[in-house]
């Protein structure tokens, strides 16, 4: 039996030669649906009533449903890089300033159900998306249109509000996905597991206690765009714990094994690989951080926010909770990024207690400061106990906090907890939108952030992301970049601990896996394939 670990390296990953913008699906594989497990759950509620809805949806275990099912105008290619051509034939700012970006509909683009899409519909669905203004914070990666023109049936032009040369990435995103007006209400959410896009595949859940305990992807005969999709049928089955995954997958009864491999897992497979089964390691670009909500006792308080960061010991985290297969992070934007500083190790460097008490001491704050750690293992898995518990050990060892940690169980309640205030801090985890530095920037900082802090630097949101989004040459825009997160590591409004790898095991007869992970973590179904075991 084939056994190996493959590890793709950040320049594979980013220069791997990209696809052509023409073209379409070929046959696929036929046969045996292939299966992927995962830990994410989808679940109705009354804070979730449209998870699988672009216009509220904005979290990335979601994304890999809509990634499958939904065009966009551009999409980032298989290996990375800039984004290319999917449901438009071709894309392109028309202008010097990168405030007017135009586009044209592939020729005889067609919804799922036949039905032709047409450029009033793409104005209809990124419209819609902004009308509804959902309190995900989705519409927020949309802020920089100021107006969108239909022209004649197959031709759609942007007018930004300000420049915005990140915008093609922010095309690429399910907050852009093309929708059909007939299924989707132009003023409210469409509630439910049901999905009406132009994608890759079609989808049918299987739904018991209003949870989704299958999806079952086929490939779209009406599809047209870049993506070739090698297999015709892939089924994801959530499963209630990632050991309840590892065991399906070495009995046989999944193929894959995605979202989300625990560290004990990550660091079991690294060293020595079941037989029959292929481990796939890429670079990542997933985050982990700490949340404030700055009305919320103490915390408000600039000065205990920096306290906490000279606390901190990342790479006892990184070590302990994540078994080393994540990294201390200094900064918002993760290492690997164009833009990227070590922000706050400049500003707080090696943890240290006499350094957090003197910025205490100085600001008038009595000690120890009353702390609340809360956090979900519904999300983002068992390594969240491990890490809120080093935490809590961290600030109280020092003396100078009393820290209480809390665990909600449902991930649907601890989000909306989060977005309404409740939580004094919280932890998170980040995965990117696209990969920019400005999307590790913005949506955290922004006005209409995907955190709901009050965290406001007027500084920051009128001057210096503006500032960078002007810049088409993204590494021109370094020296404001890191003026951004020089400014995020004397105010703290959020506190960065560590960036991840990103790991995909599957049987050894499943093709592709080294491409099923994009580069901002999400699935590519339609690069699975069956092949020959051996």
């Amino acid at each position: 039996m084939n056994r190996k670990t493959l590890v793709l390296s950040a320049v594979v990953g980013l220069l791997a030669p990209t696809l052509a913008a023409c073209g379409g699906s070929d046959s696929g594989s036929g046969g045996d649906a292939i299966v992927v497990g995962t830990t994410d759950q989808f679940e109705l509620t009354s804070d979730t009533p449209a998870p699988f809805d672009p216009a509220f949806s904005y979290d990335a275990g979601v994304w890999n449903v809509l990634q499958q099912t939904f065009q966009t105008l551009v999409a980032v290619p298989k290996g990375g890089g800039e984004p290319v051509p999917e449901a438009a034939q071709s894309c392109g700012f028309t202008d010097s300033g990168s405030e007017r970006y135009a586009c044209k509909l592939r020729d005889g683009l067609q919804f799922s159900d036949g039905t032709a899409v047409t450029a009033a519909d793409v104005k209809y669905s990124i419209d819609r998306v902004r009308g509804i203004d959902s309190d995900s914070g989705i519409a927020g990666l949309l802020s920089t249109i100021d107006t969108i023109e239909a022209v004649g049936k197959r031709e759609i032009v942007f007018h930004l509000n300000t420049p915005d040369a990140t915008f093609p990435y922010k095309l690429t995103t399910p907050a852009a996905a093309l929708v059909n007006p007939v299924d989707y209400p132009k003023n409210k959410l469409r509630n439910g597991f049901d999905i009406s896009g132009s994608g890759v595949y079609t989808l049918k859940t299987e739904v018991k206690n209003k949870k989704v305990v299958k999806a079952v992807f086929t490939k779209n005969p009406n599809y047209k765009g870049q993506f070739k999709v090698k297999s015709d049928t892939v089924e994801m089955r959530s499963m209630s714990s990632a050991e309840a995954m590892e065991t399906a997958l070495e009995k046989g009864d999944i193929d894959v094994m995605g979202r989300t491999l625990t560290p004990d897992q990550i660091a079991k497979y690294s060293a020595k690989v079941p037989d029959g089964i292929n481990f796939v390691a890429t670079p990542g670009l997933e985050t982990n951080f700490l949340g404030f909500s700055l009305k919320q006792g103490q915390v408000g308080d600039k000065a205990v926010r920096q306290a906490i960061a000279q606390l901190v010991d990342r790479g006892q985290i990184a070590s302990e909770a994540y078994k080393s297969t994540s990294e201390s992070l200094y900064s918002l934007v993760p290492a690997g990024v164009v833009g990227h500083a070590n922000s706050f190790f400049n500003e707080y460097n090696d943890p240290d207690k006499t350094k957090a008490a003197a910025i205490l001491h100085q600001a008038g704050i009595t000690t120890p400061v009353k702390l609340s750690l809360h956090y979900t293992q519904d999300h983002y898995g068992p390594v969240m106990k491990k890490q809120f518990e080093l935490l809590a050990q961290q600030l109280n060892d020092s003396g100078l906090f009393k820290a209480e940690v809390h665990e909600t169980k449902k991930w649907s309640k601890f989000r909306a907890e989060e977005l309404a205030g409740k939580y004094q801090v919280y932890g998170m985890g980040w995965v990117a939108d696209f990969p920019d530095a400005d999307n590790f920037l913005a949506p955290f900082l922004d006005k209409e952030n995907f955190l709901a802090s009050t965290y406001t630097n007027s500084t920051i949101t009128r001057d210096l992301i503006p500032a960078s989004r002007r810049e088409s040459d993204r590494a021109a825009a370094s020296k404001t970049l890191k003026r951004i997160q020089d400014m995020v590591a004397d105010d703290v409004p959020v506190l960065p601990l560590t960036q991840s790898k990103q790991y995909i095991a599957a049987g050894d007869d499943i093709t592709g896996a080294e491409w099923a992970l994009s580069s901002t973590s999400l699935l590519q179904l339609w690069e699975l394939g069956r092949g020959v075991s051996g």
